[in-house]
């Protein structure tokens, strides 16, 4: 952290221990060797940066379904016909993605009737390469649906098809919540013609169901054809869930970055404009998926509006080009007279966007990511890149795509990083966060970082060290990309001087979202308060993973409380200062797996994890404690430069075990409580739990 003379204030020193009436804990210490009494210094005369409104955002993929099944409201897969309809025998399965990842299953459309009666029509289709026609045979019901569907009862959907056919056609749409004569609602369509016409209809269920399905039937003579099949719950917001949004929104991201991600690198922002029924399906090969292009840069901007946050675009730098993203900057952020903003104003959005932030590619260095080339062959195209989309818009703050040597080794090499064993990689080829610096300067304002951590258990340590080297171990990547940044800015001064900044717009700790990976996440916020001074943006993955989804219902999972927590006690304009204590943080003992940086992240209160902060207008004092252990942990205080001015509030995150979980339809394991407190010489913080505290202070 940088010093700064604390504004106005006296530096004293009181040690308000003396004055507690919490009772020290007693019992095991984690470990042993660790102070009986945890002495806390926080100094108001060192600060950092304010947290800016971009520390918790929000990455969001379209991997597979993952969007399609939380936040956007669309309830039918393959609505466009991608596969055909056929039987289950018949399937022909997704071709695996260039690096041999099976392909993701949708929930496929089944003929009813003869099987025969149904065929893809390649002659005239609505949108994509064919739509379904079925051949009709009097009285005989033949057709198709689909299965699978999450339905509420009382709660009304809304949809819509594409029709066309000969006029002896009767087709009829329904909707089937049971076995019962009761439990459908069947809707009889307009005769068809020979041209493509949209038909709206309407559902609402008597009672839940897991399975309902969408039948489109027919009889009579002749034959009918049916295209850009639509379900959505009426309440749906242009096409985005209510409920799961609303849950997002709480979370006051400040941003999110969209649209991808892996799927980035493979589409093509052009073919997602104008009315979305028109779009062809496409496939993606990075995640051998099938998406069907419903959500392109309007609807993506549109889920930005709805949570209140700001878009953070990546462009596509795999198989894309720079007069691509130039126009996707004039798409978004041109007057409506230049040629993409007149596009943009003719699908409905005569204003510009204003996009502030974007990133150049995703992961380019990555050997799983489609068109991935050379350090050196793609500082050129990122050059180029920069200079074609700031020339559309100069206002523009472009973010490279970085990989810093503690991340890049090739595919088969299993290891546990440390600055050591990573030191000889700077400035080759697997160190393209230097990449930047040495070839693309001026091209860029920030450097992109992204790193995951898989959430493994270590057999054979004791319950108290497991649970505490489990949570502690993401924090140490925050804490690496740190020790890295600090070498970066001796090999390259201009860092500090250009005001170049870190932001780790992709991170995970992959694992059930429990309240023991809530203590971890807890410890990765701390870290990254720790280094505002040049860690201004993050962006965890996805943003869906915040909550626990079901067709009908969501819920705020263990992490996305944590995020919410953290956002609005450490959340934009609050100010870091500096934490020590009597109790350094020691090396893991049960080190396990790889790909988990070897350095010690975390103040020196051993076995808690503490951070500090002024309010955004300097009258509240907010100190964060993590405790990852079995214990109830008492930290008495020390305050330099400034006095607590009364009694304070406290928010404790836990649950009644480890394992606890959010789950919807179930009564919340992992919980928020606020208190009122009294005394402040020492904190006092449950077993398995985060605190937060907040006091008032003298001015």
């Amino acid at each position: 952290m940088r010093k700064q003379t604390a504004l106005g204030r006296l530096a004293f020193t009181v040690l308000w221990g003396v004055m507690a009436i919490v009772p020290v804990a007693t019992g095991a210490r984690t470990p042993e060797t660790s102070p009986e009494i945890i002495s806390v210094k926080i100094d108001a005369g060192q600060r950092s940066a304010p947290v800016t409104p971009y520390a918790y955002g929000m990455f969001i993929e379209p991997i597979g379904g993952l969007v399609a099944n939380s936040l956007w409201a669309e309830m039918l897969d393959d609505r466009k016909f991608y596969y055909p309809v056929v039987v289950a025998a018949k399937d022909v399965p997704p071709p695996p993605n260039p690096e041999g990842r099976s392909g993701v299953s949708y929930r496929k459309w089944r003929p009813i009737g003869d099987e025969n009666a149904v065929a893809m029509d390649a002659s005239a289709p609505f949108v994509g390469k064919q739509s379904p026609r079925v051949v009709l045979n009097g009285a005989e019901v033949r057709g198709f649906g689909q299965s699978g569907i999450g339905v509420a009862a009382g709660t009304p959907y809304v949809g819509h098809l594409w029709l066309a056919g000969d006029p002896g056609a009767k087709v009829q749409v329904a909707l089937i919540w049971g076995e019962g004569k009761a439990d459908r609602r069947i809707i009889s369509l307009p005769t068809p013609g020979k041209d493509w016409q949209r038909v709206e209809y309407a559902f609402t269920p008597t009672r839940d169901a897991a399975d309902a399905r969408l039948e489109i039937t027919g009889t009579g003579a002749g034959a009918f054809r049916v295209d850009a099949v639509s379900l959505m719950p009426a309440d749906n917001i242009n096409g985005w869930r209510a409920d799961t949004t609303a849950i997002a929104r709480s979370l006051n991201s400040g941003m999110w970055r969209l649209p991808g991600g892996n799927f980035l690198s493979d589409w093509d922002w052009h073919g997602a404009l104008g009315p979305r029924d028109r779009r062809a399906p496409m496939f993606d090969h990075a995640w051998s998926a099938m998406q069907p292009n419903d959500i392109g840069m309007d609807e993506w901007m549109e889920l930005t509006r709805i949570l209140g946050v700001e878009p953070y675009v990546t462009v596509n730098a795999g198989l894309g080009d720079a007069n691509s993203a130039a126009e996707e900057v004039e798409y978004l952020n041109g007057p409506a007279i230049s040629e993409w903003g007149t596009k943009r104003a003719a699908n409905g959005h005569p204003e510009p966007y204003a996009v502030k932030y974007w990133n150049i590619g995703n992961e380019p260095y990555g050997w799983w990511q489609i068109g991935r080339t050379t350090l050196d062959y793609f500082m050129i195209k990122h050059n180029r890149f920069a200079e074609a989309m700031r020339a559309v818009d100069p206002s523009i703050v472009l973010i490279g795509s970085g990989a810093m040597p503690d991340q890049l080794k090739p595919r088969e090499v299993k290891e546990n990083p440390s600055l050591e064993s990573i030191r000889h990689k700077f400035g080759t080829e697997e160190d393209w966060t230097g990449g930047l610096f040495a070839k693309a300067w001026g091209n860029f304002d920030g450097v992109s970082e992204h790193w995951y951590d898989t959430a493994e258990k270590r057999p054979d340590a004791p319950a108290d060290a497991e649970l505490i080297e489990y949570a502690r171990s993401p924090s140490n990547q925050v804490r690496m990309k740190a020790e890295i940044w600090n070498i970066y800015r001796q090999r390259f001064p201009d860092i500090d001087k250009d005001d170049i900044f870190l932001s780790i717009d992709e991170y995970a700790y992959f694992g059930g979202a429990t309240l023991k990976s809530a203590l971890a996440y807890a410890m990765v916020m701390q870290e990254m308060l720790r280094h505002t001074d040049f860690l201004k943006m993050s962006a965890f993955t996805t943003g869906a993973s915040t909550m626990d989804i079901t067709p009908t219902a969501s819920v705020l999972n263990s992490t996305g409380l944590i995020f919410k927590l953290y956002g609005e006690h450490f959340g934009a304009g609050v100010i870091p200062l500096t934490v020590s204590g009597n109790s350094p943080q020691p090396e893991q003992r049960f080190p396990v797996g790889y790909d988990h940086p070897q350095v010690r992240a975390g103040s020196s209160t051993y076995p808690l994890d503490i951070v500090a902060a002024l309010g955004p207008d300097g009258r509240t004092l907010r100190i964060g404690v993590v405790n990852a252990t079995y214990e109830t942990q008492t930290a008495r205080l020390i305050f330099d430069g400034l006095a607590i001015d009364g009694a304070g509030t406290r928010w404790l995150l836990t649950g009644k075990s480890v394992d606890a979980v959010n789950k919807v339809g179930a009564p919340a394991q992992v919980t928020i409580a606020s208190s009122r407190i009294s005394s402040w010489g020492a904190l006092s913080v449950p077993p398995v739990s985060v605190a937060m505290f907040e006091f008032p202070i003298s001015p």
